[in-house]
């Protein structure tokens, strides 16, 4: 099971990083806290310091079409805040 998806690079978590040294994934939802800890350390060589993690769920939508009332819904999701030790940094950047 891989637990990290992908990180978050949105313009509010980029700004989180240089100012507080946190960083934003996406995990998988059934990882808990010390999986995401030890996913993130191995992978990136930095030691963390906190995990927070939050669940969002799916948000649902209808729309009213000739043909009917469309349901749909979006993929819930788990995202985790991770803050790294002072002087650690994570370059997203570095392998493109």
């Amino acid at each position: 099971m891989s637990v990290l998806i992908k990180p978050i690079i949105t313009e509010k978590m980029t700004a989180d990083s240089e100012l507080h040294n946190r960083y934003g994934f996406l995990v998988d939802p059934k990882a808990n806290k010390i999986q995401v800890k030890e996913a993130v350390e191995a992978t990136y060589g930095v030691s963390v310091e906190k995990v927070r993690t939050m669940n969002y769920g799916p948000s649902r939508k209808s729309r009213y079409t000739k043909t009917g009332v469309q349901h749909g819904k979006t993929s819930g999701f788990k995202k985790a805040i991770v803050d790294v030790a002072e002087g650690d940094i994570i370059d997203f950047y570095s392998n493109l």
